[in-house]
């Protein structure tokens, strides 16, 4: 889960590395589609593998990174987002469901 303590995140924060710089929205910026957005987290995942080490564990440890942030992101931001838009185009679903 991205719920860690403030002295990690002051440690790893992307945007606390290059503040000045606005990495984050920067490359944000430059994210064109899915297809780039991709790209970039494949990137970022062959940089750990570099770090850590290709192992079972370390592959194992990488895909439920990604599957806990897919969970946290549909809880977080998808589901609320739908919930707006079934409030203000009403429901598909039969209320006994």
């Amino acid at each position: 889960m991205p719920y860690i303590k403030d002295k990690d995140r002051e440690r790893i924060e992307i945007t606390g590395l290059c503040r000045a710089d606005n990495l984050v929205e920067e490359l944000a910026a430059r994210i064109e589609n899915a297809g780039e957005l991709n790209y970039v987290l494949t990137r970022i995942i062959h940089e750990c593998l570099n770090n850590w080490g290709l192992s079972y564990q370390v592959m194992n440890d990488i895909v439920g990174a990604l599957d806990n942030a897919k969970d946290e992101f549909r809880r977080r931001v998808q589901h609320p987002y739908e919930d707006t838009k079934i409030e203000s185009n009403g429901d598909v679903h039969p209320n006994n469901l």
